[in-house]
């Protein structure tokens, strides 16, 4: 077990030659002290701005004190996805040098389901030590909006860090009579059409209908479990295009089963530099990519999520975990707590905006 350090408790007294406490000033008649208050005594007095400067300074320090002796075990990581995607992947991709520059080990744990509102959840429950922290993906912003009654609020969360994000790419089959995004939208007018997501509230889920909104597409979302299968009858013709990460069905767009025709960044991604931007095709004003990052449950100290924060972005500097991460179709970020705070609040309103538009909800 580590070391704990007390913190002596203050002595009552001081000690000789100082005057001994409780006894009256000299200059100053003693005051009685009667048990009840008398009408002269303000039962409900304020403290003195001296009395909580002291108190905000011993909290400060207390968590300064905390930080410079964390971490003295180790780290857990929840993580809302099952073992082995594309997040788990990643996460565990930057938690490597983050863990080795902390001195102790840092440990994954999967809690999958409800489009990440398991894991967020145990995350809320989790006590706010420096010792347990938890991934967020961009459906967490979108989750307080498809879910009327979440277990948690956004002040149960203090952020950490953006890791990564996500680039979503448009798909759609070889065949599809569509050499860019003009002929696509051209095309998909001339008759209904469907698109797929990996799930109902993803982030593939309200791009597609927000691009079906904007456009004017008569398009249906077809939801899946997963990327994988998705493929199948996107090639085969059951389904008309895709946003999706790159991860998955690039390797079928080199194999020319599929192609791709846009990106949603606001630049081309550096991973993909033939590819447009989804605004260089003739869509203004769409640009909305997938992330993932860290939190701590609210109440952590401050210092020790600037601690985080900090080694996560030294590691996310490192050319090799840059590449690594680019091979999978995600640009590493870094960011400090406040930055993160800004991305989440931008993408809770957009995310909300769609749903309004689209009438997606998750609510049963």
């Amino acid at each position: 077990m580590p070391a704990r350090h007390a913190v002596a408790p203050p002595q009552g007294c001081p000690s000789p030659p100082r005057r001994r406490c409780g006894l009256a000033h000299p200059e100053r008649p003693a005051r009685t002290l009667s048990r009840f208050p008398t009408s002269g005594d303000n039962v409900f007095k304020q403290p003195s701005v001296f009395a909580l400067s002291v108190a905000l300074a011993a909290t400060g320090l207390a968590g300064l004190a905390q930080a410079d002796t964390w971490p003295s075990k180790p780290i857990k990581v929840v993580l809302p996805y099952t073992p082995g995607g594309s997040v788990d992947t990643s996460t565990r991709m930057v938690m490597e040098p983050v863990a080795k520059a902390l001195g102790q080990p840092i440990v994954i744990e999967n809690k999958p389901g409800a489009n990440t509102t398991v894991g967020t959840a145990q995350l809320v429950r989790s006590a706010a030590d420096g010792y347990t922290f938890g991934i967020v993906p961009a459906s967490y912003a979108a989750n307080y909006t498809l879910f009327k009654n979440l277990p948690y609020k956004h002040s149960d969360l203090a952020p950490v860090s953006h890791l990564v994000d996500i680039p979503m790419y448009l798909f759609t089959r070889a065949q599809t009579p569509a050499k860019n995004v003009k002929e696509l939208v051209a095309w998909a007018k001339t008759k209904p059409v469907s698109y797929a997501s990996t799930g109902p509230g993803s982030t593939g889920h309200f791009l597609g209908a927000a691009f079906t909104l904007k456009e004017g597409i008569d398009g249906t979302h077809v939801p899946y479990n997963g990327s994988a299968p998705i493929l199948a009858d996107l090639t085969s013709g059951q389904i008309d295009f895709l946003f999706d990460p790159a991860m998955v069905p690039m390797p079928h767009v080199k194999a020319g089963t599929l192609k791709v025709l846009a990106v949603s960044l606001p630049k081309r991604c550096p991973c993909t530099p033939d590819v447009p931007t989804l605004e260089e095709a003739g869509v203004p004003g769409f640009v909305q990519s997938s992330w993932i990052g860290l939190m701590a449950p609210a109440g952590t100290p401050k210092a020790i999520v600037d601690r985080l924060s900090t080694e996560i972005g030294k590691a996310l500097k490192n050319p090799e975990l840059i590449k690594k991460l680019a091979d999978m179709g995600m640009s590493a970020q870094g960011s400090t707590p406040a930055q993160f705070q800004a991305l989440i609040e931008r993408d809770t309103q957009n995310y909300a905006a769609i749903a309004k538009q689209a009438n997606i909800s998750l609510d049963r």
